[in-house]
């Protein structure tokens, strides 16, 4: 296999793979879709704030742990994801999306099979021929596939946003029967891939082939992405491969690396256009200000670019509800001995050095921590924050400053917080009421109890999982055993002990999954009616699988078969 520019493909985001159970649907329009129907049901407000919400672990009795383990417990807080109001717009126009994506590709439809012949009839045409054949054969298949553009300052928390919320829905469904029909296939609900450093569009096609491969244990790459392939003739088997998968939704990050590459702007938005409207796959675009180049002249139609609609996703501004609930909840998470009062100067301070930037915010709280953590007293005051700031994160501080000056000349020498206000004028919705909404919902006694249970079990599935002794379980073995034994205990329980148990059950429990693997018998691996015992038999008995498939009357005898009469 030749080397296909290993080194611009980035690993991919993995999920859950389930198999799939059918759900009534509420919409007409989804019924009777088996991509559809397996489907988590339509996530409410509550769903997407008990999911979506990430909060470290912290107990009293760890600040009084030795400073050199409360550096390491510090570190927690990168993991912190509190929900706002962009996440719930998101989430829902994700969720119409996928769903809507489906519409035109029932699996239980004949046009759903029509596609896939017509794909199939491809591969034995010319390479030339190709496309011009494909596009008078699929004419009349229409595609009810959307797309969506979330462009956005860096550090904004874009692809934290988006790859959190995929994770609520499985990755991988495996369908075997529906409705006492059968239904053999393997559903990618959704694939995130990164745009390469190179910026090549072709690379872009070969990263989507190495996505799946890394998923189904396939060989696309190999097998359509070697490297004299010509870029509309791999957007043909990415259309075949989104049909065979029934791909829900592709997601694309770092667009703006297209720009580095000097490709035609026209070129590059064909390509997405295409992407949705032939390939069928419903596509998320998420980038920097500088991807706006790409979008330009559309942006200004507000077409073309995102027929879902485009989120331009600025800072938190400094007197919105917003970020008074983003910076109070974080400022809770503090492994100091002294607890320092958020008030009203340390609260405009750390707006005043992070200008509103989700991801500098974390950092810096994280910094001026590890700072107050060398003092006598262990305190937060203003001065460390300053410090912290202008020492630690000095490499930011030009694009900081711009910011907060709001110097138009300035902004637009750092390209990934730059934006055109000539080309569009944007600013955030009244989002109030629902920063109201998630404030109450996050106060609520009940609800918190819930979320710190549903935090406790998430960080245990992380830590267990990654001390990679446990061969037998499954990632889902694993969870749901935490739950069991998280249900047990107290949400004010030591973290520690209810991770001792976690382990020691783990074990017990792997331990019990070897015994059985080792005690099972060939011929009890599979059903009776499995053709792999075949295989088993035959090697039992030394023989070739031709001769006991014929014995089991599996190939008939040619001639008899020729002569048989009707």
């Amino acid at each position: 296999m030749r080397v296909l520019e290993r080194n611009n493909i980035v690993p991919i985001l993995k999920g859950k793979i389930e198999m799939a159970t059918y759900k009534e649907q509420e919409l007409i329009e989804y019924s009777n879709n088996p991509f559809i129907e397996s489907l988590p049901p339509i996530f409410t407000e509550d769903d997407i704030l008990e999911q979506f919400t990430i909060y470290p672990i912290i107990e009293d009795i760890e600040k009084n742990k030795n400073k050199n383990l409360r550096h390491h417990m510090i570190k927690r807080i990168k993991n912190f994801i509190q929900p706002l109001p962009d996440h719930f717009t998101i989430e829902t126009k994700l969720s119409t999306m996928i769903r809507r994506g489906y519409l035109s590709r029932n699996p239980m439809d004949k046009t759903y099979f029509e596609r896939l012949k017509i794909l199939n009839d491809l591969h034995s045409v010319k390479e030339e021929e190709k496309e011009d054949i494909f596009k008078r054969n699929m004419a009349h298949i229409r595609s009810s596939a959307d797309s969506l553009s979330i462009i956005g300052i860096s550090g904004i928390g874009k692809t934290t946003a988006i790859e959190r919320l995929l994770l609520m829905y499985p990755q991988i469904i495996k369908h075997e029967e529906y409705k006492e029909m059968a239904l053999s296939r393997t559903q990618i609900v959704w694939l995130k891939i990164d745009c390469p450093y190179d910026g090549n569009l072709s690379t872009l096609c070969k990263s989507f082939f190495k996505a799946i491969d890394d998923l189904l244990g396939t060989r696309y790459l190999e097998k359509y992405g070697y490297l004299n392939r010509i870029t509309s003739s791999m957007m043909l088997h990415m259309t075949s491969l989104a049909s065979m998968y029934g791909i829900g939704v592709l997601v694309i990050d770092e667009i703006q690396h297209l720009i580095n590459a000097k490709n035609d702007p026209d070129e590059m938005l064909n390509f997405f256009v295409t992407l949705t409207n032939t390939v069928g796959i419903p596509t998320v675009l998420i980038g920097t200000f500088k991807a706006l180049q790409i979008f330009k002249k559309d942006f200004r139609q507000a077409r073309r670019a995102g027929s879902e609609g485009n989120i331009i996703w600025d800072r938190m501004n400094k007197n919105s509800d917003e970020w008074d609930f983003f910076i109070e909840t974080l400022w809770e998470f503090q492994y100091l001995k002294e607890n320092t009062v958020l008030t009203n100067e340390i609260k405009e301070l750390m707006y005043d050095h992070c200008q509103g930037i989700t991801s500098v915010a974390v950092n810096l709280f994280i910094l001026a921590q590890e700072r107050a953590l060398n003092t006598d007293n262990e305190k937060i005051t203003k001065g460390i924050i300053s410090k912290a700031s202008k020492e630690d994160l000095h490499m930011i501080q030009p694009m900081i400053k711009a910011l907060r000056n709001n110097n138009r000349i300035e902004i637009e020498k750092y390209e990934d917080i730059s934006i055109n206000l000539d080309d569009i004028i944007f600013r955030h919705r009244n989002t109030l009421e629902l920063a109201g909404k998630i404030k109450e919902i996050a106060k609520n006694e009940e609800k918190q109890l819930e979320l710190k249970r549903k935090n406790i079990v998430e960080n245990l599935v992380i830590d267990v999982s990654t001390l990679g002794i446990f061969t037998e379980l499954t990632e889902k073995d694993i969870e749901d055993l935490i739950r069991k034994i998280v249900s047990g205990y107290g949400v004010d329980d030591k973290y520690n002990t209810i991770k001792g148990d976690v382990i020691k059950k783990a074990l017990e429990l792997n331990e019990k999954k070897k015994e059985v693997k080792s005690t099972m018998t060939c011929i009890d691996r599979y059903e009776k009616t499995d053709l792999r015992n075949i295989y088993e038999l035959a090697k039992k008995r030394k023989l070739h699988v031709y001769e006991i498939l014929k014995g089991h009357g599996y190939i008939k005898d040619p001639v008899d078969e020729f002569l048989k009469v009707e």
